[in-house]
């Protein structure tokens, strides 16, 4: 059985799809009702399981460190007015779970961010979690669902996870795009997915559920998609993975694509998909920020009254 317990989450993007906002402020702390967007995805790793989160940034975004810092001054002025309920909460991390963060150094691409956080990973085995997209966690079971399942799921078989669900069709252009092979047969009844084929694995995709995949198609049209299955956002990887990235040679623009190393994976030792449970918002496109702020914070709002 392998024990993951690290995470990687990379925050050194500037948000360009979300200016103005994020002008001055860093896209993962805009909030999501009333808390920042990363601290639902950090409350998701820890849910499941994970005790070390390595955020992976750049200068301007110490920001984000500092949010889950303890700040001693506010601490002592709050609980010196007799607010101890409100500074309590604002140090909810867990005492076993730590965050660290470490510098990209240049804006190289998603896998030369996730590259950077080797030196504090090491050997162990590790989670990748994308800070734009943050999982519904209002009706899900963090502790059980999505990224708990994967790591479950890692555990049993060794081959890493990719999360996915399904999109529509006028979106598939917009993702990387799971090419499915030797679909497990609880799930499916055929051992193949072609790209127009309307099987169950399309349209049941509200579970968790784990089976091989042969790649992936980055942004195809509908016609050319071999699936309707799209990338989420959230990955459990062989410590492996690193060999790949740092052999990983850089594409048009200098940068070093993730997807390119998980090609490396998959051909050597096989790499699954997770079909997702409940909803995903992406925090990153103002369009869908606007409608996970008014969705938390209406959540929020009838858990109070």
């Amino acid at each position: 059985m392998k024990n993951i317990t690290h995470a990687v989450i990379p925050v050194a993007g500037f948000g360009t799809r979300m200016l103005p906002l994020s002008k001055s402020v860093p896209k993962e702390l805009l909030p999501l009702g009333n808390r920042p967007a990363i601290h639902y995805v950090v409350e998701e790793a820890i849910a499941a399981g994970i005790k070390h989160i390595v955020l992976v940034g750049h200068a301007q975004k110490s920001a984000i460190e500092n949010y889950f810092d303890t700040n001693a001054e506010l601490d002592n002025q709050l609980r010196n007015k007799g607010k101890d309920q409100l500074a309590d909460s604002l140090n909810w991390l867990p005492e076993d779970v730590t965050v660290s963060m470490i510098r990209q150094g240049k804006p190289l691409g998603l896998g030369h961010a996730v590259l950077a956080a080797r030196p504090i990973i090491g050997e162990h085995d590790f989670v990748v979690m994308l800070p734009d997209v943050v999982l519904d966690p209002f009706t899900t079971d963090m502790h059980n669902d999505n990224l708990a399942f994967m790591i479950t799921a890692f555990a049993k078989d060794g081959h890493s996870q990719i999360l996915v669900d399904k999109v529509a069709d006028q979106d598939v252009h917009k993702y990387g795009i799971a090419k499915l092979s030797a679909v497990d047969n609880d799930v499916n009844n055929t051992s193949d997915v072609n790209a127009n084929d309307n099987t169950d694995i399309n349209d049941n995709t509200d579970a968790n559920a784990s089976f091989a995949v042969a790649g992936f198609v980055e942004k195809p049209s509908l016609a050319e998609a071999p699936s309707r299955l799209a990338v989420v956002g959230r990955y459990v990887f062989d410590n492996r993975i690193f060999d790949y990235l740092a052999n990983t040679t850089a594409s048009v623009g200098g940068e070093i694509q993730l997807t390119d190393a998980i090609d490396a994976l998959i051909s050597e030792y096989g790499v699954n998909v997770t079909t997702m449970r409940g909803d995903s918002y992406d925090a990153g496109d103002m369009h869908s920020y606007m409608q996970a702020f008014i969705y938390f914070a209406q959540k929020q709002l009838a858990d109070d009254e």
